[in-house]
């Protein structure tokens, strides 16, 4: 709910001001949000919002080990009462412990379109969009909201990033680029609106743009930002379309930490990064055995596929068939269950993740056959156009290695029209015998 247009259930004065803290924190993924929510609990024990805070906070970052810590804070809430609401936002935690994405996305859509001053129900509802990979919720949820809004009103700022993002999603580059730039002017820490200018630069291929967008305020976004490994890696793909591989590879065995964080969506950004130089024929040397390492105790988990795909693609490099086999089997268990991974797993996750173990296993017309005809709905299973444009990346690499030189040429076709002055653009140009403008 909105704490400035109502009574926030259970709350003292102190555990406000704590939970509103908590609230800032999150909009700019800065600091410790957790650390102020659970202050505010120690302050009123019976503070609703509270414990809904506490549960989205364990949920969003689609860790296993974040569900059951959820489902104790939405037991604790439950017996609190509440506003209609506070009550939407139990409802939406309820849906996402049981794996139901989109309808606790929709239940917090029917939150902020009563009180479109609810920012919570705006950050969580665009955060499930993004891994529901739903561009135009992201866009629109946030735009219904916006005429209700000004620059006077605190977290402002966030509200320009989120819909900063959306536009880049839908691919209107100009409108997201100018709102996101507002939003770092309004609030220099904003690290989501940092990022969705990042995506724009990325999408148009402006790459020395974008190198300077991530260095010029570098330590606005960088420094106690539990978001800045994802910002790392933006800047890294920068220089790996530039052709600086030495400097990939040293942001990431710096800032992204070689893998050795063990916050999923941090191993994301790091397996990701890796898989790319591994298409790109770079000697990554051992750093596949620490990645894989953290993603060992997940290997089983298949809560989640857009992380799988990313897990086998450590244990390929890692050479740890054993564990990719786990992955397969927790897949297909998560195929027979009556949730949203269920469809994720199957429609994407599940072909994805055997093109991988194709490509490893040097069997490229494979990989080829098994990523083709989930290029057009790859979005299903989550992430942004960045993060999916791995699986491209890898299409185009199998397609030249398998021999096929018209599909080959065909895909670089593609990415000529949309990068055509990238250097990596022209190198695969020059693979397929295409002329780049």
């Amino acid at each position: 709910m909105s704490p400035t247009d109502a009574k926030l259930t259970g709350a003292s004065e102190a555990a406000t001001t704590e939970y509103l803290a908590a609230q800032h924190q999150l909009r700019c993924l800065i600091e410790d949000p957790l650390a102020h929510t659970d202050a505010a609990l120690a302050e009123a024990p019976g503070f609703l919002m509270a414990h809904a805070l506490r549960a989205y906070l364990h949920l969003l970052g689609t860790e296993p080990a974040g569900i059951p810590v959820a489902r104790e804070c939405l037991d604790a809430a439950r017996v609190l009462g509440g506003t209609e609401a506070e009550q939407g936002h139990l409802a939406a935690i309820g849906h996402l412990v049981e794996g139901r994405w989109h309808a606790a996305g929709r239940v917090l859509e029917d939150v902020a379109i009563a009180d479109p001053h609810d920012l919570l129900a705006l950050q969580i509802g665009h955060q499930i969009d993004f891994f529901t990979g739903s561009s135009r919720m992201l866009r629109d949820r946030i735009a219904r909201a916006l005429p209700a809004w000004d620059a006077t009103m605190p977290g402002y700022h966030a509200l320009l990033g989120m819909h900063a993002f959306g536009l880049e999603e839908m691919g209107d580059y100009a409108a997201a680029e100018s709102e996101g730039r507002r939003a770092v002017e309004l609030q220099p820490r904003d690290t989501w609106a940092q990022h969705a200018v990042a995506h724009v630069m990325e999408m148009q291929g402006r790459l020395d743009d974008g190198v300077a967008w991530m260095t010029d305020n570098q330590a606005d976004w960088s420094v106690d930002s539990f978001f800045s490994v994802h910002n790392w890696w933006h800047l890294s793909l920068y220089l790996l379309e530039l052709g600086d591989l030495d400097g990939a590879l040293a942001l990431y065995d710096g800032p992204i930490a070689g893998g050795t964080s063990a916050v999923t969506l941090d191993m994301l950004d790091a397996s990701a990064l890796l898989w790319r130089l591994h298409l790109r024929g770079v000697d990554v040397g051992n750093r596949w055995e620490a990645i894989a390492d953290q993603w060992m105790p997940l290997a089983g988990a298949g809560n989640y596929a857009f992380n799988d795909a990313h897990a086998v693609m450590t244990f390929v490099g890692s050479g740890r068939s054993a564990a990719a086999d786990e992955v397969l089997a927790a897949q297909d268990e998560a195929i027979a269950r009556d949730d949203d991974n269920a469809a994720f797993t199957r429609e994407v996750g599940s072909p994805v993740t055997r093109a991988v173990l194709a490509f490893g296993a040097g069997d490229y017309a494979r990989t080829v056959a098994l990523l083709r005809p989930v290029r057009a709905i790859a979005h299903r299973f989550g992430g942004s156009h960045a993060q999916r444009d791995l699986l491209d990346l890898t299409l185009i690499e199998a397609a030249c290695r398998a021999g096929q030189d018209q599909l080959a040429a065909a895909l670089v076709g593609e990415r000529l029209a949309w990068k055509p002055q990238s250097p990596l653009t022209r190198l695969f140009a020059q693979r397929t015998g295409l002329h780049a403008a």
